[in-house]
């Protein structure tokens, strides 16, 4: 279908590593595009373990023995997963950390749908109206009543930043709240290059995620029945609220995957000045349901979805047997230490009691260097996310 779309791909190398190895690196096939000048996201830790396997340990592309290269596309960073067996088909940059715009949203559900009643009545606060003026909303208003159900609809179909803020509210207590539990979901899954700081993908400080962890997350949503009828809704009715003299309107879903391309379950866009365009999607052909996520990319040549398209045709495509990986199951996750944005209080060396004044001196030097290094490092994390648009 859309494997075509692109520029000649790169040469992919003939033969895989051992599984016991990770893969040599092969640049990934891309295409070069105008781009503006980002920060660089935080650099992995080569230390950490391949989550998912070893054939995942790459900042390149990583594919099957044998398998056709995959479409070029704009996409920093991309993988494509079997929804139901979770074998990793291939990826570039699977755990690169990248920014999530509103793929975040994904997190979210994942954390609240099993705490809220979808048909409950809740009003509407005049803190869940705090958000970035102009960006993507579904259009409740302050004291407005709406059922939880329309709320998670507003939230996939128009990307509704408000709907994030009432939700994360409702399921933990306050926005800030809900922030915390989805950190600890991300970490319940192993989805541990993921660290949100807003609920709905806004820009916000050490706010990252990759492929791999997207696809952690946008597996444990699929699996549940309520969220595939939500992504999968092409049209919903926001309903009227007369005591405050506001007319009901109708949305549509932003996710044009589930318009144009056959067999699609749905997904989520995303989109803000620092993360560009980010991608979830999903679709079923044969019998085999596959998954594709992608961050970084641009909208030219073609958009994300699009892009996305290309690769889910690149995975169907492939013998049900490929894999260079797998996605873990939350009893496989890795013990807490290897969260890969810990809090900066977590960073800071910890004092110690040492043989002799000279030794604790030195000690007392080395905390006092490393909370200042921590500090200049928050405020130019800070000035970086305050620079990006807001979806």
């Amino acid at each position: 279908m859309l494997c075509a779309l692109f520029v000649a791909p790169v040469p992919v190398r003939a033969e895989s590593a051992p599984p016991s190895a990770a893969p040599a690196y092969a640049p990934c096939p891309i295409v070069r595009v105008p781009r503006p000048s980002l920060p660089a996201p935080p650099t992995p830790d080569p230390a950490r373990p391949a989550i998912g396997g070893p054939g995942l340990k790459t900042a390149g592309l990583t594919v099957p023995p044998a398998a056709p290269t995959p479409p070029a596309v704009t996409a920093t960073s991309w993988l494509v997963a079997d929804l139901d067996t979770g074998a990793v088909l291939g990826a570039c940059g699977p755990h690169r950390y990248a920014t999530p715009a509103s793929v975040q949203k994904l997190l979210l559900a994942a954390t609240m749908l099993p705490k809220l009643n979808p048909a409950q009545v809740i009003q509407v606060t005049a803190a869940d109206m705090d958000f970035e003026p102009g960006s993507s909303a579904m259009g409740v208003v302050r004291g407005g009543r709406y059922r939880i159900e329309t709320l998670w609809l507003g939230l996939m179909l128009n990307s509704g930043n408000d709907a994030a803020n009432v939700l994360a509210r409702l399921g933990a207590g306050s926005a800030a709240r809900g922030v915390e539990a989805m950190n600890a979901e991300a970490r319940r899954l192993g989805a541990f290059d993921t660290h949100a700081a807003t609920p709905s993908g806004l820009d916000g400080p050490r706010q990252y995620t990759s492929a791999y962890d997207l696809a952690l997350i946008a597996r444990a949503c699929f699996a549940r029945g309520d969220f595939r009828r939500y992504v999968s809704t092409r049209q919903a009715q926001v309903p009227a609220q007369p005591e405050l003299k506001v007319k009901g309107f109708g949305m549509q879903n932003d996710n044009q995957l589930l318009f144009q391309y056959p067999g699609a379950l749905g997904g989520k866009t995303g989109y803000t000045d620092l993360a560009r365009h980010t991608f979830v999607g999903a679709a079923e052909r044969g019998g085999r349901r596959l998954l594709v996520t992608l961050l970084g990319a641009e909208s030219q040549p073609v958009r994300g979805w699009q892009q996305g398209a290309a690769l889910l045709d690149w995975g169907f495509a492939l013998r049900r047997d490929a894999a260079v990986g797998r996605l873990i199951t939350p009893d496989e996750a890795v013990p807490a230490e290897h969260v890969a944005t810990p809090e900066p209080s977590a960073r800071a060396p910890q004092a110690r009691t040492v043989g002799n004044a000279d030794e604790q001196k030195v000690v007392r030097t080395g905390i006092a260097i490393s909370v200042v290094a921590v500090l200049l490092l928050g405020l130019l994390a800070t000035t970086w996310w305050r620079a990006g648009h807001r979806d």
